[in-house]
């Protein structure tokens, strides 16, 4: 625990100095905005008279206090647990503050990338380990990069937002203190209030002019986990009634005066021009306003959406052929042919001596698919924008606030700064909202009508055939078996790469190997004296990008089901054999909980199984088992269990609620779920040929969090991938098939 607090208190400190110029926490008061740097404070800027912010995340006026949400909100709860973890500090209750989401600023980069992109397993913390990723946190400082992903947003925020909200508790105990003459040690915080010894109650909102002309406690310390008022204990999410009501306004529902609505038409087969088109039908259909060519396709500007979605239907398009394969069976070729040299990403890890351990003992080999998937969220891609001889202000749901800025001026030949971001609440992401589309074209179109205000919503046939889905990808495995133990394994899969074609549309385009592709093949911890893991990286496919736990989603099916054929080869049990190899202690205590929350005791019989799953990703271990019964209508999905370990339960039932949603998506994608390409555009296009799992199908997920994990952890994503090799080795335990390629209804029915 030591060493996580020292780095993460690094962490903290290397943001703090970025948001202050070199400086520690300070206090920004309206006189001091002419002294803001581009490491500043961003909330200096726009405070009024009387105002203070203590840092980028707490601002309190004569009127009210505002409490930066800094990542977005794709449904993971943002909105709620990170101004909760400010507000735990200040003493704040839930309706004592707004919310708001931050603005494109380098202080808000994201500290939680730093264990997922340094070369280290995330239950290695030795010396050397630590020390890589405090290089890597280096290096996300001086990038400034603002982006919400990869189950990143409490490890980012867990110990920062704390300390913010201890700063601001206590500068405003000192500008009490200074009013009152009464010394700091007798002055203590409630409910948004100040209270002095003789019960005197100072609100908040009445000390920011004096706050604002003092030096901030900057040594304030957090409060102990221990005398936590909400935090650690069931919430209400802050969202969850305007939700429920009907009152939260999500991008697609914004509303600006003056504003018309645009809808769109683009080249299917992505990233290609248009090669002409012909309006003449919908240039007189109601509520037609203009017709816009942009860069790979035509706008329709209406009065309203319908009317804008229907207009553009009519507009008859000449594309340009894609540049990728334009039948599906071609890609799965284009895969096949991808394991040879020329072809390597990298040898990720290399124990022992491979090719005498496949030679010592049983061989087994088996291959394993998975398709490209739609990102599919409710909300489709939408956004509101105006364009003026000054810049460009867009109103936008996205989870890389500065690179929407980029995307966009570049798109009308502006400069970033010239553009404003406004992000919104967004009805789901799953990686969707990382991607830029709608970002570039509704500038274009923008531009095109500069001074009115432009709605642009894709339809969600359009949203589905501009999506850039989740890798397609193959993997080869090899392992040996003797006197009862798995001697070798030799994983190696071949894919697209989707975090290298993200950076690369980012306009950050990198050589190095797509370490998304080695997530699942390289960091398994089973004690297996002869291991390699490589990737080799298919050229020439459809565009592919991040998708819910990314690589992991293929490559923990892949591996798990495999590991899963090797302990029955060796005739062990699928749950013992995984306790008895596992090499962290911390990881096998996990396991010892599904086991025992599971009541695990071996095969079922009578056309019942349980199969599970072990996968670390994003640095969360995770452990599932899946129990099925084999019927005369097919699989039915009785039940299944979630062990995770995230070091600290910051929320327990949106923490239940993402593990169980996790579940439920790796589930529906495994069973059900496939885009495939013919004349270079996907087939699918809307939810009833995607579809997700129905709630009549869904079993009880009975869930529990574990916290012996030095770290605290994310948890968005890290459900996702142990579900798919779970339910395949469920169903081999009931039926004695083996299911190898996702997704599973091509090969067996479901209840």
């Amino acid at each position: 625990m030591g060493v996580m607090q020292n780095l993460s208190r690094r962490a903290f400190i290397v943001g703090s100095a970025a948001v202050a110029g070199g400086i520690a926490f300070g206090s920004y008061s309206h006189a001091e905005q002419a002294a803001a740097t581009a490491h500043s404070n961003p909330l200096a800027a726009g405070l009024g008279s009387n105002s203070v912010s203590f840092n980028p995340w707490v601002e309190i006026s004569p009127e009210k206090i505002t409490l930066i949400a800094q990542h977005a909100d794709i449904g993971q709860g943002v909105g709620s647990v990170q101004p909760i973890m400010i507000a735990e500090e200040m003493d704040l209750d839930p309706g004592q503050f707004e919310i708001r989401f931050a603005a494109p600023h380098p202080a808000y980069f994201n500290t939680g990338f730093a264990d997922e992109l340094a070369p280290f397993v995330a239950a290695d913390q030795s010396p050397a380990a630590e020390e890589a990723r405090a290089a890597v946190l280096e290096t996300l400082r001086k990038s400034g990069l603002q982006m919400t992903g990869g189950s990143s947003t409490i490890p980012d925020t867990y110990e920062k937002l704390r300390a913010a909200g201890a700063v601001a508790r206590e500068t405003l105990k000192a500008a009490a203190a200074k009013r009152s003459g009464i010394p700091v040690a007798d002055i203590r915080t409630k409910s948004g209030q100040v209270i002095l010894p003789d019960g005197t109650k100072i609100p908040y909102v009445e000390l920011a002019a004096e706050a604002a002309k003092i030096p901030p406690v900057l040594d304030a310390k957090p409060r102990d986990p221990s005398t936590w008022r909400m935090l650690g204990k069931p919430m209400e999410r802050l969202d969850v009634r305007s939700k429920v009501m009907g009152e939260l306004k999500f991008g697609i529902d914004l509303k600006i005066d003056g504003m018309l609505f645009a809808s769109v038409k683009l080249n299917p087969n992505k990233g290609q021009p248009m090669k002409s088109y012909d309006a003449s039908k919908a240039r007189s259909m109601p509520g037609v306003k203009k017709i816009l060519e942009i860069k790979n396709g035509v706008a329709v500007v209406a009065t309203n959406s319908w009317y804008a979605m229907r207009a553009v239907e009519a507009i008859d398009c000449k594309w340009a052929p894609s540049t990728y394969p334009a039948e599906q069976a071609d890609h799965w070729k284009v895969l096949e042919a991808s394991f040879k040299p020329e072809f390597l990403g990298k040898e990720w890890r290399k124990i022992g001596d491979i090719d005498a351990g496949l030679k010592d003992g049983t061989l087994v080999q088996a291959e394993y698919r998975a398709p490209y998937v739609a990102h599919q969220p409710l909300e489709p891609l939408n956004g509101i924008a105006v364009v003026s001889d000054k810049g460009m202000e867009i109103w936008v749901s996205h989870q890389s606030p500065q690179a929407v800025q980029s995307i966009a001026a570049t798109a009308i030949g502006l400069k970033p700064e010239q553009v404003t971001f406004h992000n919104q609440w967004a009805g789901g992401s799953f990686g969707h909202r990382l991607e830029f589309e709608n970002v570039r074209v509704l500038a274009e179109i923008a531009d095109q009508m500069r001074g009115t205000p432009i709605k642009l919503v894709f339809s969600r046939e359009e949203d589905f055939l501009q999506d850039i889905p989740r890798q397609i990808s193959i993997a080869r495995h090899k392992g040996s078996i003797k006197k009862g133990k798995i001697v070798a394994a030799d994983l190696q899969s071949a894919s697209t790469a989707p975090f290298k074609g993200l950076l690369e549309r980012m306009g950050s385009p990198t050589k190095d190997p797509d370490g998304q592709l080695a997530a699942c093949l390289w960091n398994v911890c089973y004690d297996i004296p002869n291991f390699r893991a490589i990737s080799y990286e298919a050229q020439g496919l459809s565009p592919c990008t991040t998708w819910r736990s990314v690589g992991a989603s293929t490559a923990g099916f892949f591996t798990e089901s495999f590991i899963d054929e090797l302990l029955h080869a060796a005739g062990l049990d699928p749950l013992k054999g995984r306790i008895e190899m596992c090499a962290v202690p911390t990881y096998r205590k996990l396991l010892e909980a599904l086991a025992e929350m599971s009541d695990w005791k071996g095969p079922l019989g009578n056309g019942r199984g349980r199969g599970v799953a072990f996968v670390e990703s994003f640095g969360t271990p995770t452990a599932e088992v899946v129990e099925v019964t084999a019927t005369d209508r097919g699989i039915r999905i009785d039940k299944v269990w979630v062990a995770v370990d995230v070091g600290k339960v910051i929320d327990p039932v949106n923490f239940e609620n993402q593990v169980q949603g996790g579940v439920v998506w790796g589930l529906s994608h495994a069973i059900n779920c496939e885009l495939t390409y013919a004349k270079g555009a996907v087939q699918q296009t809307n939810y009833n040929h995607h579809e997700a799992m129905r709630i009549y199908q869904c079993p009880v997920i009975e869930v529990r969090g574990l916290e012996n994990d030095p770290k605290v952890r994310g948890v968005g994503e890290p459900p996702v991938p142990p579900a798919a090799p779970a339910l395949a080795n469920a169903i081999f335990a009931a039926t004695g098939k083996r299911i190898r390629e996702m997704p599973f209804n091509k090969f067996i029915d479901f209840v």
